[in-house]
C-alpha cells in the first residue's frame, strides 16, 4: 500500500515547516556572526550566558539547561578554562559531581557580552513583532518544542 503525499499548501500544519527552519537559520546566521565578534564561539557564548548571575551549575544542570550537546560541552568547558573565564570546582557532597563558575574575568565578559548580544538582536525581533506578538509566539514555539520532545500515539 502506498501512502498518499500530502500535499504541503493544503496542510496548515506543514505549512509552518519551511518558515520556521528558515526563521532558524536566518536567527543562526546573524546570532552567530555578532558572538563572533566578541572572540566567542555561539556554544561558549551560551554556556557563559547560562551561568551569567549564578552561583554555578554542575555539568549535567549545564548540559539541560545549554544548546550544547553532551559530546561537545567538555571541549567547550576546556576552552573556557585555558581562557579563564569559568573554572571547575569538585562538589563537596557529591565528589562525582564538578560545579562550574564564572571566574572574575568570565563575570566581567558575561556583563559586557550578555547585555551587547541583547541590544543587537533586540531590533530584530521588535521590527516584526510587538510585546503581545512576541509573548504569543513564544507560547507558540514553546508548546511546539514540547510537542515534538514528546512521542507521538501511533
Amino acid at each position: 500500500m502506498v501512502m498518499e503525499l500530502p500535499n504541503p499548501k493544503d496542510d496548515p500544519h506543514l505549512r509552518v515547516l519551511r518558515p520556521l527552519v528558515e526563521t532558524y537559520l536566518a536567527f543562526w546566521r546573524i546570532d552567530s556572526r555578532h558572538i563572533r565578534t566578541m572572540r566567542l564561539t555561539p556554544s561558549q557564548f551560551d554556556v557563559i550566558a547560562t551561568l551569567g548571575d549564578t552561583d554555578g551549575m554542575t555539568c549535567s544542570e549545564l548540559s539541560a539547561r545549554t544548546l550544547v550537546t553532551k559530546g561537545t560541552l567538555t571541549g567547550v568547558l576546556d576552552r573556557l578554562v585555558k581562557k579563564g573565564l569559568i573554572r571547575r570546582e569538585q562538589v563537596v557532597q557529591d565528589r562525582r559531581s564538578i560545579k562550574i563558575t564564572l571566574t572574575d574575568k568570565g563575570t566581567v565578559l558575561f556583563r559586557k557580552t550578555f547585555a551587547a548580544h541583547i541590544a543587537f538582536l533586540r531590533p530584530y525581533f521588535e521590527r516584526a513583532l510587538n510585546s503581545e506578538e512576541a509573548e504569543t509566539a513564544r507560547v507558540l514555539l514553546t508548546r511546539l518544542r514540547d510537542s515534538f520532545d514528546q512521542p507521538v500515539s501511533p
